[in-house]
């Protein structure tokens, strides 16, 4: 095995080193390093929960490959800030999308009233690590219904935009790592909210897989990824005691939302897999968590289910 994948492999495995600023930095200079992505003239790129932290940074990253960035989030008093940063990255400028992804009378208003015909990239990058118990106005687990449930139905929705050549990024965690796909317990409500909150992004990576084996014969890649620790609104304000203890080693919003550009960007690469730092990881480790056929079934037939 070459040196420089012991030496990634070794970042990855110790988690405080890989999943910190200092991986990122030590990865870019090792010998095979994925080149950078290509531009990006002429595409369209949905990113949601855009107006912030890996959100906006992918944005600005798209941008500034030439695409037509459409900025997805449910604060409309966030939207000018966010515009005029994704338009100072240059590019053909960027698009606010009013959308409220705990609402499923938002959703679907999204995806009848869909301002384009093509979609060449979905990122799936907004999420929520709610209180315990928290539902959404439907009823259903509030952490559940954001980060798995509505991916779910706004994939399936915008399916025909994507056909042909169109990929789907989902950003998940390094947390998920910690938890089971538990298709008895999807909503997790007795669980406190970190623990829920990952076993939502073990979710991700499934459904992901899923996408990836079932949405190839329309021409639509699908990839799941994790951005390691960074700097975001939404780690200061869940995890708070956890920002300020790792505070130096946090990456930027631009250093987490690198892999989430690269994936959407550059041709040709084999669908599925979970990524970091421009390369699979492992979607187990030490063998723990493995998902069963069946498993997977479930996890489909459940958001079917509650999708309507």
């Amino acid at each position: 095995m070459p040196l420089s994948r012991l030496v990634d492999d070794a970042l990855d495995r110790s988690i405080l080193l890989g999943y910190g600023r200092s991986g990122l930095a030590v990865r870019r200079r090792l010998p095979g390093w994925p080149a950078d992505p290509p531009r990006m003239p002429g595409a369209t790129v949905l990113v949601t929960g855009a107006t912030g932290g890996l959100g906006l940074a992918a944005a600005r990253g798209f941008s500034s490959l030439g695409a037509h960035v459409l900025l997805l989030g449910r604060d409309p008093t966030k939207a000018a800030a966010a515009l005029a940063s994704v338009n100072a990255a240059g590019g053909p400028g960027s698009t606010f999308v009013c959308c409220d992804l705990a609402s499923r009378t938002s959703l679907d208003t999204l995806i009848d009233d869909f301002p384009v015909d093509r979609l060449d990239v979905l990122v799936h990058n907004a999420g929520v690590m709610a209180p315990r118990g928290a539902r959404s106005a439907e009823g259903i687990g509030l952490t559940f219904t954001t980060n798995v449930l509505a991916p779910y139905v706004l994939t399936r929705g915008l399916t025909p935009r994507l056909a042909g050549g169109g990929r789907v990024v989902t950003v998940s965690s390094g947390g998920m790592y910690g938890q089971p796909l538990v298709v008895d317990d999807l909503e997790a409500l007795e669980l406190g909210p970190v623990a829920c909150y990952a076993r939502s992004k073990r979710a991700h990576v499934v459904l992901s897989g899923l996408w990836a084996e079932r949405l190839a014969d329309q021409g639509i890649a699908a990839h799941a990824m994790h951005p390691g620790w960074a700097d975001t609104p939404g780690i200061q304000g869940s995890l708070a005691g956890f920002a300020q203890v790792a505070g130096p080693l946090l990456r930027t919003p631009e250093q987490g939302a690198d892999t989430i550009v690269w994936l959407g960007a550059t041709p040709d690469l084999t669908a599925g897999g979970f990524w970091h730092d421009r390369r699979r990881r492992p979607e187990h480790l030490l063998g723990r968590h493995r998902e069963t056929a069946a498993d997977r079934t479930g996890l489909l037939a459940a958001l079917e289910r509650l999708a309507g």
